[in-house]
């Protein structure tokens, strides 16, 4: 197994001068442009303790590289849950979260020509980034140099510094640069959370290059760590689950695993040594991670996904040392190996185990995401938000 990355799309270069347009192109932009702005139906926060309640979001009208979706479905993410109650620090409100977007495209800008109207499409957690440095150019989005543009609550440097609002709405327009193709074979809702879950689970897997005889484990069982059992499986891999729960034996099973592991038990941990490959550590909260690493094989590696608030206890270099163990992280993934990614679950059948709720189930959802009470992502139905008002609040 030898890392890899991605190889990007020729899409993720820089975009060409615009003033170079020819006269039609110059003409149709014209013409999207003066159709104006439009207006979205939303669910947002307003402040850290407001809760969500019905917004309404004005979204541009598509210039030349635009396109512009009709929203089905959005995935429901922890990340959500922080950034709308002010958790993380920094929020401007009013803030409209949601960056896994499922939907149809509804109007096309002038220079479109790799999409069309009534295609399903995907928005996931960037929408756009410099274009320029190594990582983009490289296909690595996410690790732009100069900062990707999230799907909402970032500066879109390139829409005269708005605010970006994300999926909770009936509409969205993104430069086609960071729109996915949505593989008519998945159920749109159960395909959402891929674009975020999905493809950062599926990433690392991807870069450790994990196939047939290989023996992968997973640690958490949550939205991240059900949809790394299920694409490891669908690699070919062996699948391990560590879980501190007992009760969570059976639903580890169900989903593939091949083997499920109590990690407060000294003695199937000792059992474990040295028969994984490759971990794929989803937990959020702090842990000790030593005991997982006396699991690797030689050449193995950890990868942290999940990012707790606290510090973790100390790593013990010498486990990272006699076993030549790699100990890495990873976040989300560029747009070319997101598309892979779909592509690739679309081929195996794999998408994410949801509960669809409507508009007025959001709070409750957010409250049952802190309690973990999910199994395993939520999803909201976008048909549900109703109409927007004749003015926007964003």
């Amino acid at each position: 197994m030898t890392p890899g990355r991605p190889v990007p799309p020729p899409l993720a270069k820089p975009l060409p001068d615009l003033d170079t347009t020819d006269t039609k192109s110059a003409t149709a932009d014209s013409a999207a442009q003066n159709a104006g702005p439009t207006l979205a139906a939303a669910y947002g926060a307003t402040s850290p303790d407001s809760g969500l309640v019905p917004l309404t979001v004005s979204r541009r009208a598509p210039k030349a590289d635009d396109v512009e979706i009709g929203v089905e479905f959005c995935g429901l993410c922890h990340s959500d849950v922080h950034a709308t109650r002010g958790e993380w620090g920094g929020d401007t409100y009013p803030l409209i979260p949601g960056h896994e977007i499922v939907g149809r495209v509804t109007r096309l800008g002038s220079a479109v020509e790799d999409f069309t109207v009534g295609e399903r499409v995907g928005v996931g957690c960037i929408v756009d980034s410099c274009r320029e440095c190594d990582s983009c150019l490289d296909g690595l989005e996410q690790y732009c140099e100069n900062a990707a543009v999230g799907t909402y609550g970032a500066k879109d440097a390139r829409n005269d510094g708005a605010i970006t609002q994300g999926g909770y709405a009936t509409s969205i327009v993104v430069d086609r640069h960071y729109v996915l193709r949505v593989p008519e074979a998945l159920d749109p809702a159960a395909a959402a959370p891929l674009l975020c879950a999905g493809i950062t689970t599926y990433s690392p897997l991807n870069h450790f290059e994990v196939e047939e005889g290989d023996v992968v484990g997973v640690v958490g069982l949550g939205g991240l760590g059900h949809m790394a059992v299920k694409i490891a499986k669908a690699m070919g891999a062996e699948v391990k689950v560590f879980t501190t729960s007992e009760n969570k034996f059976a639903a580890a099973r169900e989903l593939g695993a091949d083997d499920v592991i109590l990690s407060t038990d000294p003695a199937a941990m000792e059992a474990a040594n040295r028969s994984i490959d490759v971990i794929i550590d989803t937990v959020a909260a702090s842990h000790d991670l030593n005991p997982y690493f006396r699991t690797l094989r030689l050449d193995g590696a950890l990868f942290q996904l999940g990012l707790p608030a606290e510090a973790m206890p100390p790593v013990n270099p010498g486990a990272l040392i006699r076993r030549r163990i790699a100990y890495a992280g990873s976040l989300i993934g560029g747009i070319a190996e997101t598309q892979e990614m779909l592509d690739f679950c679309a081929e195996h059948g794999v998408v994410s185990d949801v509960e669809v709720v409507g508009a007025d189930q959001l709070n409750e959802a957010y409250d049952r995401m802190v309690a973990g009470d999910v199994k395993y992502r939520f999803v909201l139905d976008v048909s549900t938000l109703g109409s927007p008002a004749e003015k926007a609040d964003a």
